[in-house]
């Protein structure tokens, strides 16, 4: 048996980025998260929906935020540009890094099988499960 996640409106929301809530799922007036439990219902239109990283579920989680506590977004640093070498007129060569090395191929062998048990025979030519000798 395989256990999957469901799926439903918080799919549509993508990490790290804030989001009105009305335009995601309608519905009554709500809270703030950070107001808590105690704060008035505000309008859809008036809160964010934020979809926070979570260490041991993939899907992260998300909260609505009104707009005196909505998260803060942080950008990630924009990349270096590599800048030509000098006099050469050519662009300098991509770091050690971002260069990358190709792994060779392993051929595809034709391994041994047990045609009692239809497992991959070992080494020696056995079948681990029945005693199959090859």
């Amino acid at each position: 048996m395989k256990i999957v996640a469901s799926s439903d409106w918080r799919d549509a929301i993508p990490f790290d980025t804030l989001v009105l809530v009305a335009d995601i799922v309608p519905g009554e007036p709500t809270r703030c998260f950070t107001c808590g439990a105690d704060s008035e219902p505000r309008e859809r239109t008036e809160l964010w929906a934020y979809k926070h990283r979570h260490p041991k579920n993939h899907d992260g989680y998300v909260r609505f935020y009104c707009a005196e506590h909505r998260p803060a977004i942080q950008r990630p640093p924009a990349a270096a540009s590599v800048a030509p070498a000098r006099g050469t007129g050519r662009p300098a060569s991509r770091p050690a890094a971002e260069r990358r090395v190709s792994k060779p191929t392993i051929p595809d062998r034709v391994r041994a099988m047990c045609p009692n048990c239809f497992v991959e025979v070992s080494a020696t030519g056995e079948c681990g499960m029945c005693g199959w000798a090859a």
